[in-house]
């Protein structure tokens, strides 16, 4: 039988945004129907948020290990295993009948999730070569940006219209068309030497960052000063640090630190980190602030936040434009010098401010982003060897979750040390704008970390990727790498 054919790029991307936007948006469909969640299920409210911190900690469990996985069995396979699973997982979820069901069907939807973004990225960079990276960051922005700020005004929707079970089973078909499409279009990949597993990396790594990431999602919530959350923090940095000294010792390690000594690598993953706690703790704020201290609806609260979505789409479109002639390091510092300014203006908002300067706020801050945004995707792999991307994206996208969850930790953090709530003279409870002010303007300092960070980027390491067009180039098969026979269209065997 014939194979259908397609061009690879092609099928990349649509298998990589579609897995990219549902494990995204999961993140922040689901707050939304937490209250519904607890009301139904007869969950206590303090209680009810394991079911985010389940989906965090298997993720943070998973991720370390998809680098050497995709090497080892495919990149496809692996993609297709993650989509399968976090579809059923998603829909297990809409069936669960008990609060310890959903916990557990969490559990499995983060494990899968924990693998569709690395093996996605390794996917789509062992694809496009580095001078065509800036133009495809154009299209994936769409999933990266949009996912996160429709969650709350779809969830919202689904909510009131029907029932929280819908903000899982709205996964279903959209996962079931990805593996059908992935199935038939994609191409596998293997490196042909991938190593041995590393399980002393694994147990390390994993353990430390699931403990890393219950501390920092629940501290917030549950003070610093619990036993629960100390420990856990203070256990899963010392997993973490044995974990480095173990993987710079281990000739083949299960994700390889050394990178970390290509500078381009290094500077735009610590750019990353700053820039997404600060952006990411920003969206994990401004709806507090806008129904716990203003008191609009959840719909509301989404379409006011939305606009940073469209100020990142609009503004890729001229950024894409300015990277090839300006390069990433001025991009981003000033881009996030812009953001950090603006984040800090978020403390002008008061009790009766009109919404509207808040959303020209948020898509100036969106429009500001998307200076970081475009030039870390295009940059961030220029200089890694196709052998070593696996292992490259799988670090990366642990760095991301990482700085996704510093930012709530260190927003939430000082909302709590503020505290979102004081009591007037006469005993009653009203809203202390002081404690979100502190907080936007704590975003404020970690994009201006990250635009300090920006600095310190080469345009010169990063110079493949500002070609305005790629040379032509005849396929080739790299020594090391298995391809599909109908490689010749693949183009995954080059980085």
């Amino acid at each position: 039988m014939h194979r259908i054919r397609l061009d690879p790029k092609i099928s990349v991307s649509v298998v990589f945004v579609t897995a990219m936007f549902m494990s995204i948006m999961d993140s922040t469909i689901v707050n939304v129907a937490l209250p519904s969640i607890a009301r139904q299920l007869n969950v206590p409210s303090s209680s009810i948020d394991a079911v985010v911190v389940a989906y965090l900690v298997s993720l943070a469990v998973v991720m370390p290990t998809t680098g050497w996985l995709g090497d080892r069995w495919g990149t496809k396979r692996i993609m297709l295993l993650a989509l399968t699973l976090f579809t059923i997982s998603s829909a297990l979820c809409g069936l669960a009948s008990s609060y310890g069901m959903l916990v557990i069907f969490r559990v499995l939807q983060g494990a899968a999730g924990g693998a569709l973004t690395p093996v996605g990225t390794a996917m789509l960079y062992r694809t496009f070569p580095p001078s065509e990276r800036v133009q495809v960051s154009r299209i994936l922005m769409f999933a990266t940006i949009l996912a996160p700020a429709l969650g709350p005004i779809i969830g919202g929707l689904l909510v009131t219209q029907l029932s929280w079970r819908w903000v899982f089973y709205v996964n279903v078909p959209v996962g079931i068309l990805a593996c059908l499409f992935g199935f038939i279009f994609l191409y596998e990949h293997k490196e042909k030497a991938p190593g041995r597993f590393d399980i002393m990396g694994f147990l390390l790594a994993g353990s430390g960052l699931a403990l890393l990431m219950y501390a920092l999602s629940e501290g917030p919530s549950s003070g610093w000063s619990s036993i629960n959350i100390f420990g856990s923090a203070i256990l899963g940095v010392i997993l973490l640090t044995g974990f480095v000294l173990v993987e710079l010792k281990v000739s083949e390690p299960m994700i390889d630190l050394r990178l970390l000594r290509d500078r381009l690598f290094r500077s735009t993953n610590l750019v990353s980190l700053f820039s997404y706690a600060g952006f990411l703790g920003t969206l994990f704020i401004a709806p507090l602030y806008l129904q716990e201290a203003r008191g609009v609806s959840a719909l509301t609260s989404g379409l006011t936040t939305f606009p940073e979505a469209i100020g990142v789409v609009l503004s890729t479109q001229l950024v894409a434009r300015l990277y090839p002639m300006i390069g990433p390091r001025r991009l981003m510092a000033g881009g996030l010098t812009g953001v950090s300014i603006l984040m800090a203006m978020l403390t002008r908002m008061g009790p009766d401010t009109n919404l509207w300067v808040m959303r020209v706020l948020m898509f100036l801050i969106g429009a500001g982003m998307a200076y970081a945004f475009l030039p870390l995707r295009a940059a961030a792999f220029a200089t890694i060897s196709s052998s070593s991307t696996g292992r490259a994206s799988a670090f990366y996208s642990a760095q991301t979750q990482l700085g996704a969850a510093l930012g709530v930790a260190i927003l939430g953090s000082v909302l709590s040390i503020f505290g979102p709530t004081t009591l007037t003279a006469s005993g009653a409870v009203e809203p202390n704008l002081t404690a979100y002010h502190a907080a936007f303007l704590a975003a404020s300092v970690l994009a201006l970390i990250a635009a300090c960070i920006a600095l310190t980027v080469s345009d010169k390491d990063a110079a493949v990727t500002m070609r305005r067009k790629a040379r032509t180039i005849e396929p080739e098969k790299s020594p090391g790498v298995v391809v599909d026979p109908d490689a010749a269209l693949s183009g995954e065997a080059s980085s």
